[in-house]
């Protein structure tokens, strides 16, 4: 098979003209990166002869430790529908797992660390985890100079249309590259906040819905500055209005179909369902650490702006941390409502799966579902229904993750320790900064 593989994509490129390839990975921090070789070193590219230096990307190894390789996935074999700048000829991609030069995986690689964890699942009896992302991003006017300034595209509210929505074109470009590249797209749409946007797709298997998201991401900053806009996954850049989010709706499937769905079940949820919640629930302090990494990301999840901030889950109510959507069949899922897209989707996605498998090995029990506004709640009704807060900040999620075994097992000690080590520096540099609202609030009082 991976011979017929090979020859499908040596001919690919050579009728399509594909002149360079782009063999990209994820550090840990969830950035893309990327080598860029022409097309005459296909050949090395497929044999995984690829070499670099891994003490250059953060977390991974240190300068004595530096020569790695780039093993291509040929599964994610696709040609960039935009040509180069001169006209004559495109890019082709592949998304890369990193090894280390005796051929072992290597354990700092995000995208080798989800591969293990979904081995760990098939060992509980399942054959895929699914997930379906919602992204959400914000669209901003270049400067004269081509910078990202501070000025929103729009004014534009949820699901409004042109002339309120001035991206409309700019998303539909979007839609057409992804579905070019092979995206089943669902929905697009303007979201709650000014200038904010929403576009889904299609669910997949693990690797591969987290491969999309960093795909996704590439396309819509790509295509957002041909319109002279730029894209920011910035969970809060704004105060004041609805920050920017990326959902989780989960599935694990079996032999028999949605190991979530039961159809005998009084509301369609099979023990399984309610022992991956508890899981989610049990831990949900210590993985926010990776679902929401940057210290921006907890200006998001505060009360009033539709984002979690309460441990609890529900059916109907978007207001605690878990959501099960009212779909059924193989369509039962069970949505995570705090994940930001700042998050690294191959290590968010590994936490997630390890806190609901946790949760189904030990036979966990899900509290009481909240149909409740719990933003209306006083805290001694939330003590009453033993709903616990989300961390407030940075800070609180790495304690919290630090104490946490399943969730340091789910991100593997190379990178729970570089992790920690990177957030706990962004924590300690932003308590040493002068913000803005400081030099307001204080700067002519005192």
């Amino acid at each position: 098979m991976s011979a017929e593989i090979k020859e499908t994509i040596r001919k690919e490129a050579e009728e399509k003209n594909v002149r360079f390839l782009r063999l990209m990975f994820t550090d840990i921090d969830g950035v893309i990166k990327n080598v860029e070789v022409p097309v005459s070193q296909l050949e090395k590219v497929m044999n995984n002869e690829m070499a670099f230096d891994g003490s250059s990307i953060d977390g991974f190894v240190e300068i004595d430790q530096s020569d790695m390789k780039l093993h291509p996935d040929l599964d994610t074999w696709l040609i960039f529908p935009w040509k180069l700048e001169n006209g004559d000829g495109k890019i082709a991609r592949f998304i890369c797992d990193v090894h280390m030069p005796d051929g072992q995986p290597f354990a700092g690689d995000p995208r080798n660390n989800l591969k293990r964890v979904v081995k760990e699942m098939k060992e509980f009896g399942f054959t895929s985890f699914n997930l379906g992302p919602e992204p959400e991003f914000l669209l901003f006017k270049l400067d004269e100079n081509g910078k990202p300034s501070k000025t929103l595209n729009d004014n534009g509210g949820y699901f409004d249309l042109a002339p309120t929505d001035l991206a409309e074109n700019c998303r539909r470009d979007i839609v057409l590259e992804l579905e070019a590249l092979g995206f089943e797209i669902e929905a697009s749409h303007h979201e709650v906040a000014p200038g904010q946007h929403e576009i889904d797709w299609k669910y997949a298997d693990a690797v591969e819905a987290c491969d999309n998201i960093q795909t996704f991401k590439l396309i819509v900053k790509t295509v957002a500055r041909k319109h002279g806009l730029h894209a920011t996954f910035m969970p809060k850049p704004i105060e004041n209005i609805s920050g920017s989010g990326m959902h989780f709706n989960m599935s694990l499937f079996n032999e028999e179909g949605n190991a979530f769905y039961d159809s005998e079940s009084e509301d369609g949820l099979s023990g399984t369902a309610y022992q991956f919640i508890a899981g989610l629930l049990d831990h949900a302090q210590a993985y926010t650490a990776v679902c929401n990494p940057i210290v921006n990301s907890y200006k998001r999840l505060t009360p009033g702006y539709e984002a979690p901030v309460y441990v609890a889950w529900s059916g109907t109510n978007r207001t605690p941390l878990v959501r099960v959507p009212a779909s059924r069949g193989n369509s039962t899922r069970v949505e995570l409502r705090s994940v930001d897209p700042t998050a690294n989707p191959y290590l968010a996605l590994a936490v997630l799966l390890k806190a609901g498998l946790k949760g189904i090995g030990e036979a966990k029990s899900a509290p009481s579902p909240v149909n409740k506004n719990i933003y209306n709640m006083d805290q001694i009704e939330r003590d009453e229904n033993n709903i616990q807060s989300l961390p407030q900040n940075l800070y609180e999620a790495i304690e919290s993750l630090k104490k946490d075994e399943t969730i340091i097992d789910g991100l593997g000690e190379h990178i729970f320790e570089r992790f920690v080590a990177a957030k706990s520096a962004d924590w300690h540099n932003f308590t040493k900064a002068v913000t803005q609202w400081e030099t307001d609030r204080y700067f002519e009082l005192y």
